[in-house]
């Protein structure tokens, strides 16, 4: 088999699992625009304040040290003890429920029934002040994240493809960790979405938050639900992509990558933000491979955006978005 042939077939295995991780994100976006209509800016942000969070806690550090010690003049940093990764996971967890509902006690309640530009405005502060308060809170430092994860070259796939090929595909195993992952969770949120009570809800308060709160459905439970729900996805997204390149502020940017993904998986679907994600995984990396050398690479950094802009002219909704049809 031509060399050529082969490397591209290692290129989209990789595209795929780099793919995974976009989608990772992008579920966040989902959840929260399916329960109230708006780009919820803050989904990037929350990843990595989820992050921190975890690692701060992990490692028993003390919350908003540097502060402390700048006005009482001690040198405390650590309690002196260390977190077992799944009880930080299951704490980190917690932080995020109540994170959720502090946003709805603060912000969202007051903006019932208000234009989408006012809740898309709010998510934007929301961001902003979630970055300067993590990084107050636990330090702006760059964060080393290690949850016990397998990472590395998987040899089972190397072996086996060399077997086959004789060249071996290099497959992390973080990204097929990933991969399974977001399976479950796109198959857990897609029933609890289609089949549960509060799923139904969900939808209801997308479609019309008056309506929703006139047949009975508690609108401020609705919303501490779903951003409970997307805190969690956030956590995961954080752990992934914590593990992989360290937790920094670079963290909170993944969500300009999950906006193509939305915008071609359809910003209303579950399943479509994983099939926006495996596109735009698959396709970046391929064309960086086949044109990238013959306009000087660097393409991963905007071919991603090229397509969504091509979706957005030919099917805005994306590929399983819900198509808007209004009558006058």
């Amino acid at each position: 088999m031509p060399d050529q042939l082969l490397f591209a077939m290692e290129v989209t295995l990789n595209g795929l699992m780099a793919g995974v991780l976009y989608s990772l994100v992008a579920l966040g976006f989902v959840l929260i625009f399916k329960a109230s209509g708006i780009f919820n800016y803050a989904q990037g942000v929350m990843a990595l304040f989820a992050a921190m969070t975890l690692v701060g806690i992990q490692k028993g550090q003390v919350p908003f040290a540097h502060l402390i010690n700048a006005l009482l003049g001690t040198e405390v940093h650590h309690f002196g003890w260390h977190v077992p990764s799944i009880l930080a996971i299951l704490l980190t967890a917690g932080v995020m429920v109540v994170f959720a509902w502090i946003v709805e006690r603060v912000v969202l309640k007051h903006l019932v029934n208000q234009p989408d530009i006012i809740l898309f405005m709010a998510t934007i502060g929301l961001a902003y002040f979630m970055e300067g308060f993590g990084d107050l809170m636990w330090g702006a430092d760059i964060k080393k994240l290690d949850v016990g994860l397998p990472q590395g070259i998987n040899i089972a796939i190397d072996d086996t493809t060399f077997g086959w090929f004789g060249y071996g595909f290099f497959i992390d195993n973080l990204d097929i960790v990933a991969t399974v992952i977001a399976i479950l969770l796109v198959i857990s949120l897609t029933v609890f979405s289609q089949y549960s009570k509060q799923g139904r809800a969900l939808r209801a308060v997308a479609d019309d938050h008056q309506a929703a709160l006139s047949v009975g459905i508690s609108l401020r439970f609705i919303w501490v639900l779903v951003w409970s729900i997307a805190g969690f996805v956030a956590l995961v997204a954080g752990i992934m992509w914590g593990a992989k390149s360290g937790v920094q502020f670079s963290l909170s940017l993944i969500a300009l990558k999950a906006l193509p993904v939305l915008m071609l998986g359809g910003f209303t679907s579950i399943p479509g933000a994983i099939i926006g994600g495996l596109i735009i995984g698959v396709g970046e990396k391929l064309f960086e491979f086949a044109i990238g050398p013959l306009v000087g690479g660097a393409t991963e950094n905007w071919f991603a955006y090229v397509l969504a802009l091509i979706f957005l002219v030919f099917r805005p909704q994306g590929l399983f978005g819900e198509k808007i049809i209004e009558r006058v």
